[in-house]
């Protein structure tokens, strides 16, 4: 029997050998997912179990790789039908061709579109309306996956969110509860992603200048998003912007119909009314059905988002395998029990200030389930002894979410890295210092409003 410790220790070995192979590139995430779990597994002596293990973790993510697949479907079919593309035209007009502008704007749009509390949604939305504007202006690509990862990860603490949930579940406690007193806390963090936004924003200005845009069409043909092998088209003309991979898949007469149904799809996604793989599913099968009548043209549409759709959800599958190993040996459980033994008794008052700083390596090691149902609960009993109320551990557990999302444990962080034409670890290099940054921000500004205290009352 493998000992908690050993355990601990194959388990950060596993991840931080996974991190330095894909940072290096020495191994494409796909593979290294795959690879490395297994590796450490058969180290840690448990390879009769690795099998069952590996399929108990690709049952868990399928339904995240289902809802993919049909969202990135969905709103593929969107793009090529030209929802969007009245939207991209106002906020070109809007931005006048000044970086500043489009990148403070993209913490706008990310945050507000991020308020229905799945990041995947929020990433392909905002990634539609906003890439062709980064393309045009030649502006980094990375820096927009950057900014939108890091707004998403803020407003995944609301209540709808997930972790709001998942640490109010864990401690008996009202989410409203959990989540209120993080709202002057989350507004001050909002105020520093904005500064963030227009400090890269004058560093894009003074790299390429203001784009004067003229009445004459320009066309701009760079690679699909995601490497799909197909070209994507992007023209102005008079103030009319279009992206579409295929100009005849537009359906500029549907231009509301579709919007009807994208409004709908996200309010029945923040009310919860049928699981999001059904949702997706069906409002895909409506939008193909409307605008696409003809089964040929379905067929064409589905063909021409198949490679997004590959790269995508065979790493969702592969990070199955990952996850899986990972719980199924224990790995989880004795990573989070042996860093709690660390934390000396003199140190027990503090332990809402450092449950947050512990929620910033736990949440991108470990998925948000095993830290909020494994190892909460223990902090919490811990800090009860101390006088720390259960609300407050609750709340500061919620400040590691900004670098949560960046974990490559995290199904939608490919997604995003998908649809902005990055290289993965790329964006894990360009975003992990903002990441934690913003997470570090959050806590400074939970603990000046009060939201849970530096020192527990004696």
């Amino acid at each position: 029997m493998t000992s908690s410790l050993l355990l601990s220790v194959f388990g950060f070995a596993m991840v931080a050998t996974f991190m330095t192979l894909i940072m290096t590139r020495r191994l494409s995430p796909l593979v290294a997912l795959i690879v490395i779990p297994i590796f450490f597994g058969l180290l840690a002596g448990f390879g009769a179990g690795l099998g069952p293990m590996m399929l108990d973790g690709i049952k868990n993510i399928a339904p995240t790789a289902v809802m993919l697949m049909f969202a990135i479907l969905y709103f593929g079919l969107m793009i090529d039908a030209g929802l969007f593309d009245p939207v991209v035209g106002l906020l070109l007009r809007l931005v006048r061709g000044d970086p500043v502008r489009i990148i403070v704007g993209t913490v706008v749009l990310a945050t507000f579109v991020s308020l229905d509390g799945d990041g995947s949604t929020t990433y392909m939305i905002t990634a539609a309306a906003l890439l062709p504007l980064y393309k045009r202006m030649g502006l980094n690509p990375l820096i927009m996956a950057c900014l939108i990862m890091l707004s998403s990860g803020l407003m995944n603490i609301t209540p709808w969110g997930g972790p709001t949930a998942r640490a109010a579940s864990a401690l008996q406690l009202e989410p409203a509860d959990v989540f209120l007193p993080l709202v002057p806390a989350m507004v001050i963090c909002f105020a520093w992603l904005l500064v963030l936004a227009f400090a890269y924003g004058r560093f894009e200005r003074r790299r390429l200048g203001v784009l004067v845009l003229g009445a004459d069409p320009v066309i701009y043909q760079p690679a699909l998003v995601g490497d799909a092998g197909v070209d994507e088209m992007v023209s102005v003309d008079g103030g009319a912007f279009t992206v579409s991979a295929d100009p005849e898949a537009r359906r500029p007469r549907l231009v509301w119909f579709n919007a009807a149904l994208t409004v709908a799809l996200i309010v029945l996604l923040v009310l919860g009314v049928l699981p999001l793989p059904a949702l997706f599913m069906g409002a895909f099968c409506i939008a193909a059905m409307v605008n696409y009548p003809s089964l040929e043209a379905q067929k064409v549409r589905v063909a021409a988002h198949s490679a997004n759709i590959l790269a995508v959800v065979s790493l969702i599958f592969a990070a199955g395998i990952f996850t899986g190993i990972l719980n199924g040996t224990g790995m989880v459980e004795a990573m989070s029990r042996n860093l709690l033994a660390v934390i000396p008794p003199q140190l027990g008052p503090y332990l809402a200030p450092i449950t947050g700083l512990i929620s910033l390596p736990m949440t991108f090691f470990i998925s948000n389930d095993a830290f909020y149902f494994g190892m909460l609960p223990i902090l919490a009993e811990t800090a009860s002894h101390y006088g720390v109320s259960p609300q407050a551990i609750a709340s500061a557990s919620l400040v590691g979410q900004p670098l949560h999302l960046l974990s490559p444990l995290v199904p939608s962080t490919y997604l995003l890295a998908n649809l902005a034409g990055v290289e993965f670890a790329e964006h894990q290099k360009f975003t992990a210092r903002w990441a934690i940054a913003t997470s570090l921000v959050l806590l400074v500004a939970g603990l000046a409003v009060g939201a849970f205290p530096l020192l527990a009352a004696t």
